[in-house]
């Protein structure tokens, strides 16, 4: 059987084939070998994904944020063999390349991520190719749900936001405190995750002009630091996969309309295009 796998910041989503079929499919918390070793990924693939894998899994083919090199993806190869000793075969690759398979299919293409965190690559049809690199949370991550919701924390903290919208902030989550925002920031794990979860309140108040604007002037940060940096970037369509191009591809078109590049897919999850793929 063969087991694959889509995983981001937030959340891993799964599927196991058995002779071209999916039998099974479920979902764990995301991962990250830049956060978490291979005992503490095992730890949660073997209480929540080993139960519902009935049956010998011969090959692993992960895609996941954080895999940015060969010790990075051997953690989660380690990871995964401590769960399934057994497995012929495990392969780890970047979550970009998930996305280039993904949406792309076998066409070329530039594919995007804007989930909690964001990244692009330029893929060929078979292989990846150029890409303007990604610097993670803290030097990176525009127009991700991370930098959303970052953007509209700095924006509480210096008190720029319209009383209403301040009113409805706090109605949500209570006054929010400096020392608590930099407890979660610099002190907890998975910062890009307490972050990111601000990004719903934008989405909920976009009909207000602030919200509207702070969200158009994140994606189009994205834009112009890495999408028109691609030589290819009006000769192809631009893909998107990540539940924040998802939920704001409305937005999102009108940027890219204003850019003159052209969006070709935007996909929630990218997994239902991998288990094409692999079929």
């Amino acid at each position: 059987m063969i087991l694959i796998a889509d995983s981001g910041s937030t959340k891993t989503d799964w599927r196991i084939l058995d002779q071209n079929v999916v039998v099974g499919q479920t979902q764990t918390v995301g991962f990250n070998p830049y956060y978490q070793d291979a005992d503490s990924i095992a730890n949660e693939l073997s209480i929540n994904l080993l139960p519902i894998c009935q049956g010998e899994i011969n090959q692993v083919f992960y895609y996941g944020t954080g895999v940015t090199n060969d010790e990075k993806a051997g953690v989660i190869k380690d990871a995964i063999l401590k769960v399934f000793p057994t497995c012929s075969q495990i392969e780890a690759y970047s979550d970009v390349v998930g996305a280039a398979r993904a949406a792309c299919g076998r066409s070329a293409g530039i594919a995007c991520i804007l989930g909690t965190g964001s990244n692009s690559i330029y893929f060929d049809g078979q292989k990846t190719g150029f890409q303007v690199p990604p610097l993670g949370f803290w030097l990176g991550d525009e127009g991700s749900g991370g930098h959303l919701g970052k953007n509209l924390i700095l924006s509480y903290l210096h008190k720029e936001m319209p009383l209403e919208i301040r009113t409805k902030f706090e109605e949500k989550y209570g006054i929010m405190d400096r020392l608590t925002v930099l407890e979660n920031a610099y002190h907890k794990p998975f910062p890009n995750r307490y972050f990111a979860s601000f990004s719903k309140f934008l989405f909920d108040n976009l009909d207000h002009v602030f919200c509207h604007d702070l969200v158009e002037r994140c994606f189009l940060e994205f834009f112009e630091k890495y999408i028109l940096k691609y030589p290819m970037c009006h000769e192809v369509n631009i893909n998107f996969v990540g539940s924040v191009a998802f939920y704001y591809k409305k937005l999102l078109t009108k940027i890219a309309d204003s850019q003159g590049v052209r969006i070709g897919k935007i996909l929630e999850t990218p997994i239902a295009g991998l288990v094409d793929y692999h079929i």
